[in-house]
């Protein structure tokens, strides 16, 4: 029986041809993730930061220039960012130390009586819990020091990544503010002729998605970190701007963003306050801004542009995270972005086609 030749219409082998170049692409991705991360992370802080070296650029600032001061700008931003924690650490660790032990105390005095009219029989060991404390939150600066220096040198490898990452990412950063127009001239020259029209509507068309996502993300993020440290102060929070800043930022990853700050809350307020004063102050600010981010500010700013649930947007950041690491917790959001406007635009040619119609 002589064999069966495959063969393949024109359209079908450029469709195999560009899936065999996307797997390639996520091949290398993942096996080069750790060598790409820098480049990665810079290519989407230039992605984000390129519209106002141009917006510098159109007012006859000269290109360095704008580059430099756009640059500096995003690295005072993200070191304040990171300062946030530091009047967090420095003022909850002590509290922590001193009001562990009497929350527990507290508990098994008011909590386990309470608990035992439901069957549920709960007692806590005080004294292992003291000891804990104890023994962790009781060092010094000095000890902290002493073992963040000997951590350091065990794994100075991990150091050194991380350095040369901190270094190298600013570098890398520079480069592409610099040309990145000729860099996404070079780019499209890559595609061929008879596909520009249809792929530069595609692009035009994720950047426009992706574009207006960030941009309404960014503005409930500060309306949010603005909203938060105003409501804690009024309620005598000591730690309301780092707690208010750091819970609008994280909103960024929904639901998760907004726990993390809850739960930082009402740590705060139990150990400050005595009684129900913390708690009941942390449940009227975050739920009036919950409401107010669920129904005025995401709808307003944010909107349906992306296509995206929140549900949607925890899995892609839980899925490329889990296939690529932090490189793809970097991607998730602009791969995601894509692939919407993908999926988009094959529902409609579906929809239109004639195997839909019948």
């Amino acid at each position: 029986m002589p064999p069966i030749a495959m063969t393949f219409t024109a359209a079908q082998r450029h469709t195999f041809t560009w899936i065999a170049i996307s797997v390639a692409i996520s091949v290398v991705v993942w096996l080069l993730g750790p060598v790409l991360t820098p480049f990665i992370v810079a290519a989407v802080l230039a992605y984000v930061l390129h519209p106002l070296v141009e917006r510098l650029a159109r007012r006859r600032v000269p290109r360095v220039v704008a580059v430099t001061i756009v640059e500096i700008a995003a690295i005072v931003m993200v070191l304040a960012v990171v300062l946030l924690i530091v009047p967090i650490l420095s003022k909850q660790l002590p509290l922590l130390r001193e009001q562990i032990p009497l929350l527990a105390d507290r508990a098994n005095t008011q909590l386990s009586p309470w608990l035992a009219h439901f069957g549920i029989d709960v007692a806590l060991d005080t004294a292992s819990i003291k000891a804990f404390v104890l023994k962790y939150l009781d060092a010094n600066l000095e000890e902290w020091l002493t073992t963040a220096l000997s951590s350091a040198r065990i794994g100075g490898s991990i150091l050194l990544a991380v350095l040369g990452n901190l270094l190298l990412v600013p570098m890398v950063l520079f480069y592409l503010l610099m040309d990145w127009n000729n860099l996404v001239a070079r780019i499209a020259g890559l595609i061929p002729p008879r596909q520009r029209e249809r792929a530069h509507s595609f692009m035009d068309e994720c950047d426009s998605t992706l574009g207006q996502y960030l941009r309404g993300q960014l503005l409930v993020m500060v309306v949010l970190a603005v909203f938060y440290s105003v409501g804690l102060a009024l309620f005598g929070f000591d730690l309301a701007v780092p707690v208010g800043v750091f819970t609008g930022l994280a909103v960024f990853i929904p639901y998760v963003g907004f726990g993390l700050g809850l739960v930082l809350a009402l740590i705060s307020g139990m150990l400050q306050f005595a009684g129900w004063h913390g708690i009941v102050g942390v449940a009227v600010v975050f739920g009036i801004g919950q409401v107010i981010e669920s129904f005025i500010l995401t709808p307003m700013l944010v909107g349906d542009r992306i296509g995206m649930s929140p549900l949607t947007v925890i899995f892609a950041l839980l899925a490329f995270g889990h296939l690529f690491g932090f490189v793809g917790v970097l991607i998730a959001l602009p791969v995601s972005a894509v692939l919407v406007v993908a999926v988009r635009r094959l529902r409609a040619t579906y929809v239109k086609s004639e195997l839909f119609r019948g």
